[in-house]
């Protein structure tokens, strides 16, 4: 169970951080979000935490 609620964790946070990434780039309108550059640079790092939690997620535990 705690394997797929990480994954889905990290889903979300990788599509989240695209979402404001995205948003702070002028890309998606319609935001008070849209053209800030904080946003711009906080989604690629949510971006990425996101993808680095699917990596050890879908990875598992190393055997040594």
């Amino acid at each position: 169970m705690g394997k797929i609620l990480a994954i889905a964790a990290g889903l979300l946070l990788t599509a989240l951080g695209g979402v404001w990434t995205f948003q702070g780039l002028g890309y998606l309108k319609g935001s008070s979000m849209t053209g800030s550059s904080f946003w711009a640079i906080v989604g690629p790092i949510v971006s990425a935490f996101g993808v680095g939690l699917l990596i050890v997620a879908i990875r598992g535990p190393q055997k040594r």
